[in-house]
């Protein structure tokens, strides 16, 4: 099963040639990318933006009947990540670092899991539309882990989880998120191993990846921290 593309990759050097104004840090659940993109923007004086997911009112229901509930769940999510980018877009991304803990079309990714042929022809179109006046970002800080790491590490969040996800699942939100930054083209991307490297793991180690952030980036890029 593919993972669509985006649209447009019109942006992808946008950093080689200025300073980060729109930074976002990206993986799948349990991958730390909030607690990596609150601490940046505070180390980096910038608004943080934040993914409000456990908003969806369907997604309960959906993990409990997913072929039921999988259309009205992924469409909540666009459309709630859709309203919030709307803002974004209007902000003067020149003069204010944003700092945001998802990318509006991992939205593709989930569809291309969890919708049928005739659900994800609709949402494609639909999303396809949506596209056009999202803001794209500078970098793009894409944190890889396995499957087992991002269970191990929903499960220490002390019951924070708020609906179940099983193993067979988690594997497959991972090769789809692999799949999708391998062929990613949409901004220069950073991809961070999040199972060895916590870059909020203490101030030196955020003081290395923030030195690596003020490089140029085009492409895609993997981190390997001097410390």
């Amino acid at each position: 099963m593919s993972v669509r593309q985006p649209i447009r990759s019109d942006l992808a050097s946008r950093s080689e040639t200025r300073g980060l104004s729109y930074l976002v840090v990206e993986g799948p659940a349990g991958s730390g990318k909030t607690a990596l993109a609150s601490q940046l923007a505070r180390n980096l004086g910038g608004r943080l933006v934040l993914d409000r997911a456990e908003a969806n009112p369907f997604l309960k229901d959906f993990f409990s009947d997913p072929k039921r509930f999988a259309f009205k769940t992924q469409l909540f999510f666009t459309l709630s990540r859709y309203m919030q980018q709307e803002v974004i877009a209007q902000q003067d991304l020149f003069h204010t670092l944003l700092v945001s803990d998802y990318l509006f079309v991992r939205d593709r990714i989930y569809a291309s899991l969890i919708l049928d042929d005739r659900e994800l022809a609709l949402y494609q179109k639909l999303v396809g539309l949506m596209e056009e006046d999202i803001p794209r970002p500078d970098l793009v800080i894409y944190l890889h882990c396995d499957a087992d790491t991002l269970l191990d590490n929903l499960m220490e969040r002390g019951g924070k989880l708020s609906v179940p996800i099983n193993r067979e699942y988690m594997i497959s939100v991972v090769e789809a998120y692999n799949y999708y930054f391998l062929h990613f083209e949409e901004a220069p991307l950073l991809i961070i191993n999040a199972k060895t490297i916590d870059p909020t793991g203490s101030p030196e180690a955020m003081a290395d990846l923030i030195s690596e952030l003020e490089k140029p980036h085009s492409g895609i890029n993997y981190y390997s921290p001097a410390l």
